[in-house]
């Protein structure tokens, strides 16, 4: 954030709705190329106009380096709450519904066998990434 805002400096620069928006989707763009698990869906407009709102000190319907600077802030802290809740689930849920789970293979011929011979670390990791795949592999059906 600080070098966000140290280009920000010394500019005259205000960013519109519409800049600002943009800036968002991007931001969510490169969350979902970077994080496993689940997509995660942008705030709509009304929800950043909102945002925006409450930002504009100034009420010029524009965000200065300040401004802006509060917007980061509240929109990071909504967002590492959305982020959090999908990794947790599929990087500490997952394994350990799969290690909960391990035992009831134990019935099926040859794979039971198998799942069995597996350390209980190898298993979990393995269904934790079969999990993220199956989740990522839904996004292109949207």
């Amino acid at each position: 954030m600080e070098q966000v805002i140290g280009q920000f400096q010394g500019k005259q620069a205000n960013l519109t709705f519409e800049d600002l928006y943009i800036a968002v989707l991007l931001v969510y763009n490169d969350i979902n190329n970077r994080l496993p698990g689940p997509h995660f869906d942008p705030p709509s407009k009304e929800q950043v106009k909102t945002m925006m709102l409450d930002c504009d000190l100034n009420l010029d319907g524009e965000l200065d380096c300040e401004e802006f600077v509060r917007f980061m802030q509240q929109l990071t802290a909504d967002t590492f709450v959305i982020v959090s809740q999908g990794l947790i689930i599929t990087l500490a849920v997952a394994p350990t519904v799969a290690l909960l789970t391990k035992r009831s293979t134990e019935g099926i011929p040859v794979v039971g066998k198998v799942v069995q011979k597996l350390p209980n670390s190898v298993y979990a990791s393995l269904v934790t990434l079969a999990i993220v795949l199956f989740q990522q592999s839904g996004q292109g059906v949207d």
